[in-house]
């Protein structure tokens, strides 16, 4: 018997047709995504409010840090906030004397803050981290501890103006 005769040749599909499908697919799916994101994402009724406070407190800030420019997100701790953000604390720690210790603190305000109690404050953080050694904040209960004590220390200098003490960063060298 003759194959030939009978039945004609099947012919391959072209990759480029197959990449065609893929790509017009793709976009199809990219743009639906698209279109259903926008639909579903919620729209902010004060956004056009919110670009027009940025822009305007841009020029004042420029002027303010001596025209740079500060990028990223703005900070929420602010006076108006009821929080202060303490200058980083760079000292030694008391055993191993080699090691460093950098952290950054901020203080949520019952009321209004008070700057001068924040910055006794941060005099007393400071103190007290050169009496620390390495061991007593070694892992994370050692940090746990850390975060107590110094908790336990802000509420006796601020007699109850000062409700939480946030670290920010905490970084030993």
């Amino acid at each position: 018997m003759d194959e030939a005769e009978g039945s004609e040749p099947k012919k391959k599909a072209s990759p480029i047709a197959t990449i065609a499908g893929i790509a017009v697919v793709t976009l199809i799916g990219a743009g639906g995504g698209w279109v259903l994101g926008g639909m579903v994402a919620p729209k902010d009724p004060n956004a056009e409010a919110n670009k027009a406070q940025a822009a305007a407190a841009q020029p004042e800030a420029a002027g303010e840090k001596g025209g740079k420019k500060e990028e990223g997100l703005p900070h929420i701790s602010t006076p108006a906030a009821g929080v202060v953000q303490l200058e980083p604390i760079t000292t030694n720690l008391a055993y191993p004397s080699d090691n460093w210790v950098r952290l950054e603190v901020a203080l949520a305000f019952n009321g209004p803050p008070e700057l001068v109690l924040a910055e006794q404050i941060h005099q007393d953080i400071m103190a007290y981290m050169r009496t620390v050694s390495l061991q007593q904040i070694e892992g994370p209960r050692g940090f746990q501890y850390l975060k107590d004590d110094l908790q336990e220390r802000v509420d006796q200098r601020s007699q109850g103006k000062v409700s939480k003490v946030m670290l920010r960063t905490f970084v030993i060298e």
